[in-house]
C-alpha cells in the first residue's frame, strides 16, 4: 500500500511541475526550452534556437503564424470549444486524432507533453492550455511559443528558422517569408519554406492573404 501511496504522490507531483513552470515562466527575461530541445540535449544532437523578444520579430511572421495556426488566439481562453467538439466527434467515430489545437495547447505541448497524435495527449494539454491562459498574458504565449516552435530537425525558434532558410533576422521577413515559416509548421520535417512545391505555395499564398487582414484578430497581440 505505502508503494501504492509513494506512486500516486509522483504521478500528482508531475501533473503540478507543469503548473509551478507556468509561474516560473512569466517574466519575460526566463527562455524556457521544449521538451524535444531536451531531447536533442540529452542525445547530444544539439539544436539552434535564439531567442528573440515578441518585438523584435517582424508583425507579418506573428500574424502569418497566427491566421495559419490559430486565427481565434485573441478571443478564446485557451481552447478553441468549436475545434474541441470536432476533435470529440472524430473520437466518438473511432477516427485517428486530428488537429484543433490552439496555439496555447501548442504552447503546452512543445514545453510539457510529449510529441505524436493522440487523443490522450491533446487531453491532457486542455487543463494546462486554460490555466496558461489565465494566469500568462497573451503575448507572452504567443512569444514562447514562437521561440521554441520546431522549423526543421534541430532549428527551434522564429529567428533560428529565418536565418536558417532565408538567411536573415525574423524581424526582416517579407510577407511571403513569413506565410511560407506558417505554412510550414505543421510538418516542418516534410515542408521546407525554402523550397516550396506548388502545394507549400498555394497554402503560403492564402495564409498571406489572411495575415494581410489580421487587424480585427490580433488585439491582444498589441502592446
Amino acid at each position: 500500500m505505502n508503494g501504492l501511496r509513494r506512486a500516486v504522490l509522483v504521478l500528482v507531483l508531475v501533473a503540478l511541475l507543469p503548473v509551478a513552470l507556468v509561474l516560473f515562466y512569466l517574466p519575460p527575461v526566463v527562455h524556457p526550452i521544449s521538451t524535444l530541445m531536451m531531447k536533442d540535449i540529452v542525445t547530444l544532437t544539439g539544436y539552434d534556437r535564439r531567442w528573440v523578444a515578441l518585438d523584435d520579430i517582424s508583425p507579418r511572421l506573428v500574424h502569418a503564424v497566427m491566421m495559419s495556426e490559430d486565427g481565434q488566439f485573441c478571443s478564446h481562453r485557451g481552447i478553441d470549444l468549436g475545434e474541441m467538439r470536432a476533435v470529440f466527434n472524430d473520437f466518438l467515430a473511432g477516427e485517428a486524432a486530428r488537429g484543433g489545437s490552439t496555439i496555447t495547447m501548442q504552447t503546452v505541448k512543445n514545453l510539457f507533453l510529449w510529441h505524436g497524435r493522440s487523443y490522450f495527449r491533446k487531453a491532457a494539454e486542455l487543463p494546462y492550455a486554460v490555466y496558461m491562459d489565465l494566469v500568462m498574458p497573451k503575448r507572452r504565449i504567443m512569444e514562447i511559443y514562437l521561440n521554441i516552435a520546431e522549423w526543421g530537425p534541430g532549428i527551434y525558434g522564429a529567428e533560428a528558422a529565418a536565418q536558417h532558410h532565408f538567411g536573415k533576422s525574423s524581424r526582416d521577413l517579407t510577407a511571403r517569408q513569413a506565410a511560407l515559416l506558417a505554412v510550414t509548421l505543421p510538418n516542418p520535417y516534410t515542408r521546407n519554406p525554402a523550397k516550396p512545391g506548388p502545394g507549400l505555395n498555394r497554402l503560403a499564398s492564402t495564409i498571406d492573404r489572411r495575415a494581410g487582414h489580421a487587424g480585427g484578430y490580433n488585439h491582444c497581440l498589441k502592446p
